[in-house]
């Protein structure tokens, strides 16, 4: 076994400019090893987050020896796991910029004890300082780099971006690859994305999703590799699976299932936002009231669990934040039988706020049937500038997709959808004024409303599978 360290971290020679280098690197890397006696002519590649990144950094037009990829909890693309829905991840660039820079080069980045809860304390005064630009150094003491790119480069087509964007050659990699992603993952957007402009550049992907975070998803993904790499470092595939998408479909009791593509097919099911907080097959009538509340970045609606990068990631329950006066919950009837979907949620909703600056967050939810318990499946969110599309009451039509899922809510569950207008940490508030985000400081609060009305039927759309 060879472990590469990047440039310039853990006692290597050169300067760390983070997943810049990774592709000339790991090519040279791979040339190295060609030239070694005991080199048998076969490499294959393993790794998680990071590491996934820099599989795919040298996989395209990489040598054929290259013979097996296991790209872990990871994506091509950078941007939007950071700047998703035009926001700004505060909450994973902060706290992986704190636990690289600060602990780079110990022997362990999980803190325990009193070290961990200093370095919660530090991120918490981070993550509530303003402007947002200056957070690393309220940590750290001095500003990172990194940090400062991400938070600065607003744009896909930034520079900066554009220069750590694998999406557009990961298509040329020839050595099989097996993705591995997590429901609860950051990365799962843009991992099932990668593997579907592989699938569609006529290889033959693997994908395989479980019920995981980013931080516990390791173990399934060596479970994977194993048998990946059996097949094809050894030529031993008796162990492979026939079909190369297998995803775990949660709710139930975490059953898998194998399919030759994701998604599967789906019948579009609609479900309407209604007064009172309904969520019914019915159309809403006519003259129905929007459901209105106000959103304070001066106490900003927080987050919970989640894709994030913290142990707060995955499921939690959701009752206690959907008593706050600024999330909205629209809430099924009791299933009357098993209801499984798959695929990709969307929002369709009907919205006008006072504000031309403001977030929506959506997330579904899955709510027990005592009604103690509403735990989140899967949210996305979307942050609105001026020039968007308007009635000429300012009324705006918003169409926010959400994480793709499987899952199956059981016989007397109700379906749930919270509409609010943030979540801080993992987003960075929307403070209203219009300002860049690495510089804002002017807050404005704003009054916002969710339209359920013949005319404007704001709905939930679930891909449904019979």
């Amino acid at each position: 076994m060879i472990v590469q360290n990047c440039r310039g971290t853990w006692g290597s020679e050169g300067e760390w400019f983070p997943f810049e280098d990774d592709r000339r690197d790991g090519l040279s890397t791979l040339e190295w090893i060609s030239k070694q006696p005991w080199f048998d002519g076969r490499v294959g590649m393993f790794g998680a987050s990071y590491m996934g990144y820099a599989q795919l950094a040298a996989g395209p037009d990489a040598p054929d020896y290259l013979k097996a990829l296991v790209p872990l909890l990871t994506a091509s693309k950078l941007y939007n796991i950071n700047r998703g829905g035009g926001s700004f991840n505060l909450l994973l660039a902060l706290s992986w910029s704190y636990s690289t820079y600060a602990k780079r080069d110990k022997a362990t980045l999980i803190s325990k004890g009193a070290e961990k809860k200093r370095d919660e304390e530090l991120l918490k005064k981070g993550l509530g300082h303003l402007p947002v630009g200056e957070s690393d150094k309220v940590i750290l003491g001095f500003s990172v780099p990194f940090y400062q790119s991400m938070v600065n480069n607003d744009n896909p087509t930034d520079e900066y971006w554009s220069k750590v964007d694998l999406s557009g050659i990961i298509g040329r990699i020839e050595a099989p690859v097996h993705f591995v992603a997590g429901w609860y993952d950051f990365f799962l957007t843009d991992e099932i994305a990668d593997y579907k402009t592989m699938s569609a550049a006529g290889k033959n992907p693997y994908l395989t999703i479980g019920p995981w975070t980013h931080l516990n998803g390791f173990k399934g993904g060596i479970q994977e590799s194993f048998v990946w790499y059996d097949a094809h470092l050894r030529g031993d595939k008796s162990k492979l699976r026939e079909k190369p998408v297998k995803v775990c479909i949660m709710g139930k009791k975490e059953e898998w299932v194998e399919m030759d593509a994701w998604p599967p097919q789906s019948v579009p099911a609609k479900l309407y936002l209604g007064g009172g907080g309904k969520l019914s097959e019915e159309k809403p009538g006519a003259g129905a009231e929007p459901t209105r509340y106000r959103y304070d970045p001066a106490d900003p609606t927080p987050s919970l669990g989640g894709a994030v990068i913290t142990e707060d990631s995955g499921k939690k329950n959701n009752i206690e934040l959907e008593s706050r006066k600024d999330v909205l919950t629209f809430t099924s009837e009791p299933m009357k039988k098993d209801t499984t979907i798959m695929g990709t949620v969307c929002a369709d909703l009907f919205v006008r706020s006072t504000l031309e600056h403001t977030d929506f967050f959506v997330r579904l939810c899955d709510v027990s049937p005592n009604g103690r318990k509403s735990e989140n499946i899967c949210d996305g969110m979307v942050r609105l500038k001026p020039g968007v599309p308007k009635e000429e009451n300012g009324m705006i039509n918003i169409k926010i997709e959400l994480n793709d899922t499987a899952y199956c809510f059981k016989t007397g569950h109700r379906i749930r959808l919270q509409v609010s207008s943030g979540a801080h940490p993992m987003f960075v508030r929307n403070l209203g004024g219009g300002e860049r985000i690495a510089t804002a400081t002017i807050m404005k609060a704003a009054d916002q409303e969710v339209f359920h009305d013949e005319d404007n039927c704001s709905a939930l759309i679930l891909p449904m599978i019979e």
